[in-house]
């Protein structure tokens, strides 16, 4: 037996809670010529709040959500947002920010919270709130939209990426070898681990065809390192006495206004490599660092790291340097990778 369809009877206090709705839109709409996006998501907030209320205090359920869609689309048929579900994210939206469990905030910071997530889009928000756990994870994302300019895309990807748990989670030495607030900073802009799963490579791979690998997927790599990274070059040389070096790859932070060499090692960390990366660092600061810029950091990615082990040979370091492991699932068994064509394969054949 089919389930009866729950019929939602309007009364006299629906009626008039339904039109100071419709009149706070038709005021929403003037005022939002100056600030579409702010005053679109301040209504939504409204509604939701409103929604949360009656719902609770008038004992509504569910059903009044259809009657109440039907009624704003008719009165607004040029403006959308008003369906049945998007009228569901919004009461969400409210309970998520004002929810005990998600860790309810003190009434000064609730006014913080409030500007902050009103001044993103709406899918921006949508997509926070039902993936993030918490409001604290949720405003990180919220902040870093806002600093960094985040399409919907590169948000999804960041929180499926898991940024949240990652970011400042390395093992540096930074708070001993950098002045703040470059030293906070820098932290933050270190991850642990970094997500190369963009890459495809063998199963023996070294570090050349990592290196390599990188660099073809160098808006990929960008993205994963963060913000702010802008790439000079791979294997840069360094000439030191009379011998030649070679960095395995070198970047400019334009926010920390520093020079970021980064070493990869396809092994587990051993704390040799920390000296030479010390090395190196040393060297940029002594042969390319200007007056105008920040002592130059530097960035060790392994395989694998203990954090004892890090922490220890960070300990004799000279210079500002961060631990950090990477990982990477999309590895193919050597027969599959002779299998496969490669790049140079793929352009003959479309070439002919």
């Amino acid at each position: 037996m089919a389930d009866r369809e729950v019929v939602f009877v309007v009364d006299d206090e629906y009626k008039a809670w339904i039109e100071n709705i419709k009149a706070r839109i038709k005021h929403s709409q003037i005022k939002a010529s100056v600030n579409v996006n702010y005053e679109l998501l301040n209504l939504y907030w409204d509604i939701g709040r409103d929604i949360v209320a009656k719902q609770k205090n008038a004992k509504w359920g569910e059903a009044f959500l259809a009657t109440m869609s039907k009624d704003l689309r008719k009165t607004f048929p040029n403006m959308s947002g008003f369906s049945v579900q998007n009228l569901k994210s919004i009461r969400y939206w409210y309970k998520f920010y004002n929810s005990n469990e998600n860790g309810l905030q003190p009434v000064s910071q609730m006014e913080l919270v409030e500007k902050l997530v009103k001044s993103i889009p709406w899918g921006h928000n949508q997509r926070i709130m039902y993936k993030c756990k918490n409001i604290a994870e949720a405003l990180f994302y919220a902040q870093k939209t806002m600093d960094n300019g985040w399409s919907r895309t590169v948000l999804e990807h960041q929180i499926d990426g898991g940024l949240y748990d990652r970011q400042g989670k390395a093992i540096t030495n930074f708070q001993l070898k950098l002045p703040e607030p470059q030293s906070d900073l820098a932290e933050q802009t270190l991850k642990n681990p970094y997500n190369f799963d963009f890459l495809t490579l063998r199963e023996k791979y070294d570090e050349k065809e990592l290196e390599d690998a990188l660099i073809k997927q160098i808006t990929q790599f960008l993205l994963e390192l963060g913000t702010g990274f802008s790439y000079l070059g791979r294997q840069v040389h360094l000439h030191v006495g009379e011998s030649d070096f070679y960095m395995d790859l070198l970047f400019y932070h334009v926010s920390l206004h520093c020079y970021v060499v980064v070493e990869l090692k396809t092994e587990k960390f051993k704390p040799e490599f920390a000296g030479k990366l010390n090395f190196y660092v040393t060297a940029v600061n002594k042969q390319m660092k200007t007056e105008q810029d920040n002592p130059t950091i530097g960035i060790l990615i392994c395989k694998d790291k203990d954090d004892v082990v890090a922490e220890y040979a960070l300990d004799d370091i000279s210079q500002p340097i961060g631990i950090a492991k990477y990982e990477l699932t999309k590895v193919l068994r050597e027969e599959f990778k002779s299998s496969l064509p490669t790049v140079e394969e793929i352009e003959s054949e479309l070439s002919e």
